[in-house]
């Protein structure tokens, strides 16, 4: 009897607890834009975005990297980089990297 006690204890605490995460995530929908790192109160004059995507969670196709979004925008000296973030139920999800700079 303790021992289904204790088995049943600890799989209620496993399910009870959430997961950390580095970013905000919603079980149905995420559709969120964070901040990624700044260089420069400055805006920059030049915008360049780089997007990818991922078909339920198991498949991802693109380029989200900041040297494609800063070729995309003709941006040499990058001041800041977002990142946009929408998934709807992890069946779809696109992801946009935004680099600032001149």
């Amino acid at each position: 009897m303790k021992k289904l006690i204790l088995g049943g204890s600890i799989i209620a605490a496993s399910l009870l607890t959430g997961c950390a995460s580095v970013a905000p995530v919603g079980g149905i929908l995420t559709d969120v834009s964070l901040p990624i790192t700044a260089t420069s109160n400055a805006m920059g004059s030049k915008t360049g975005e780089a997007t990818c995507m991922s078909i339920l969670a198991l498949v991802a196709q693109g380029d989200c990297s900041i040297e494609t979004a800063k070729r995309n925008g003709g941006i040499h000296k990058v001041t800041h980089v977002d990142w946009k973030a929408n998934n709807i139920l992890g069946i779809i999800g696109n992801y946009k990297l935004i680099v600032y700079g001149d």
